[in-house]
């Protein structure tokens, strides 16, 4: 049995560190090039010619990467190659699989380091601690985290009984046929997770990468490759997401889908799904983690000081595009009067621009699509009596898509920004009377339909089990006195229920047992030679 994996340390990137010199190294490397990203199918590079540029979303004049996208030809083609590399990989062994995927996380934790992070840096607009916990420690953690559970798989779920003469056992298989990875542009690691979990246990995979995240997750591909990945095991298909699902939907050997995304886009895959199962092998398996309107709750005990900061982090950190982040805030009366001067103070101090700057907090939001949305947002609510904006609400989309961090005070719980998912730098704090604490915790439950992360603050454990019950399906991921986002991998498997996924848990055992198909077998030692009971014997 492997020994317990350990959490990757975290690199602080502290002025006159070796790590900040590196990166910034590395920072300045990538932008003096444009590279050609191309499709990856059975391990070739395939030049589409029908590209799109990549572009820095804090400097959307400066392009990256020309994408070359791939068109159905390709799609089909990854599929043909994920089919017929399975026996293959079956074959490797889960020792071999694991070999490989324990060599990407040494090569992301040594040399490929500071290459996917500043491509992470750049490509996404994060900041260097954003990087760093994301694009690096949690899919090194995946990887070898993965690898670990994985392990425990054959020993973990033999039969208990085999009587004598027999020998019963479960044969621990994959999913028959390949799984389309559809990830998000958020998060490096989960890009890189969504098609490498189900490939450990066996399985192959199309992997379509968000438009916004083609130069990093490209970056990952290339590392799998170096670390032996096998030709057709995952096949990178830069493109389009309704193009690709038709095409993975018309294939009987379509196994299973793997998406990290909006709401209605999942809703609608699983709908497509349904219709396709006539012409499939089996029932795929569809695991997705969506949307979140994730909350915090404080009640008038809790430490104020504690709660001003997780406020802060919870809802600006990489400028509130995690589908973690703190979106709506329940907060007492007397707490509100008594920290919102300080948060106001503390918010306006937050420098914002280019992730190369190490000194900056925020960079820019994704893409126009997403600056558009959220200014729409804050537009709204300017205009509506009921809510007020207090710090923030100011943007410029002329050298990259900037948004200030912005609070809205509201005295409706069910106004827009309050209950619809914005993913953008924007917290709604709806302030209640002190005596009112058990009615809120009842508006938290039933103002949203998302079901991810959110937390309470408070001091007395009765006030925080009231909340612990009261909340019990409205966050798949519950945090007592701390901010609802930074699950650890090991420590905190994440997902969400309700509108925001099926709650499989990256980032522990359950979401890779969703890729196996087990295989039960029993072996007859002693065959029987006679086809008679003992109930048919006469008396």
């Amino acid at each position: 049995m492997s020994s317990h994996p350990v959490n990757e340390p975290i690199l602080n990137y502290a002025p006159g560190s070796d790590e900040r010199k590196a990166l910034k190294t590395e920072i300045n490397r990538q932008m003096s090039e444009v590279i050609e990203i191309p499709c990856i199918v059975n391990g070739k590079e395939i030049y589409t010619n029908n590209t799109v540029t990549q572009v820095i979303p804090h400097n959307h004049g400066h392009i990256l990467a020309n994408v070359h996208l791939a068109g159905r030809s390709e799609m089909e083609s990854a599929c043909t190659s994920a089919v017929k590399a399975q026996s293959g990989w079956i074959d490797m062994g889960l020792e071999g699989r694991a070999s490989i995927f324990e060599r990407c996380a040494d090569l992301l934790a040594g040399d490929w380091r500071m290459k996917v992070n500043a491509a992470t840096m750049l490509n996404q607009s994060k900041t260097a601690f954003q990087a760093e916990i994301d694009a690096a420690c949690e899919l090194i953690d995946f990887w070898r985290f993965n690898v670990y559970y994985t392990r425990q798989f054959h020993d973990q779920f033999q039969p208990l009984v085999s009587p004598e003469g027999i020998a019963n056992t479960t044969e621990i298989r994959p999913l028959e046929g390949f799984v389309l990875a559809i990830t998000p542009f958020n998060f490096s690691s989960i890009a890189g997770n969504l098609p490498s979990a189900p490939a450990l246990v066996g399985c192959t995979a199309l992997w379509k990468p968000s438009r916004n995240s083609y130069y990093s997750n490209y970056m990952l591909m290339l590392l799998m490759m170096e670390a032996g990945l096998p030709p057709g095991v995952i096949n990178f298909l830069p493109g389009s997401g309704a193009e690709i699902t038709e095409v993975a939907l018309s294939n009987p050997d379509f196994a299973g889908v793997h998406f990290t995304g909006s709401t209605t886009v999942f809703q609608g895959l699983w709908q497509r799904v349904a219709e396709a199962l006539p012409s499939l092998k089996g029932y795929p398996r569809v695991v997705g983690e969506t949307g979140g309107k994730d909350f915090v709750v404080a009640h008038p005990d809790c430490d104020r000081q504690g709660l001003l900061v997780a406020l802060l982090r919870g809802a600006f950190e990489y400028q509130g595009q995690k589908c973690s982040a703190a979106s709506r805030a329940y907060i007492p009366q007397s707490v509100w009067s008594s920290i919102n001067g300080d948060l106001i103070s503390e918010i306006k101090k937050i420098k914002m621009g280019d992730c190369s700057d190490f000194s900056n907090f925020m960079t820019a939001v994704i893409d126009k699509r997403a600056f558009d949305k959220i200014t729409g947002y804050i537009g709204r609510a300017k205009e509506r009596d009921c809510c007020e904006i207090v710090v923030g609400g100011g943007s410029d989309d002329s050298t990259g898509w900037f948004i200030e961090p912005t609070i809205i005070v509201t005295s409706n719980p069910q106004s827009e920004s309050m209950v619809q998912e914005i993913f953008g730098p924007v917290l709604t704090v709806y302030v209640y009377e002190d005596n009112d604490f058990e009615d809120v915790l009842e508006l938290c439950d039933k103002s949203s339909p998302y079901a991810l992360t959110g937390s309470i603050f408070a001091t007395s454990e009765e006030n925080i089990q009231k909340a612990y019950e009261a909340l019990r399906f409205t966050a798949g991921n519950f945090y007592i006195n701390d901010k609802p986002t930074g699950a650890v991998v090991g420590q905190q498997p994440f997902g969400g229920a309700r509108a925001s996924g099926t709650n499989d848990k990256a980032g522990g055992p359950l979401n890779l047992l969703r890729w196996i198909s087990p295989r039960s077998v029993k072996r007859a030692n002693i065959p029987f030679h006679d086809w008679t009971y003992p109930f048919m014997d006469k008396d």
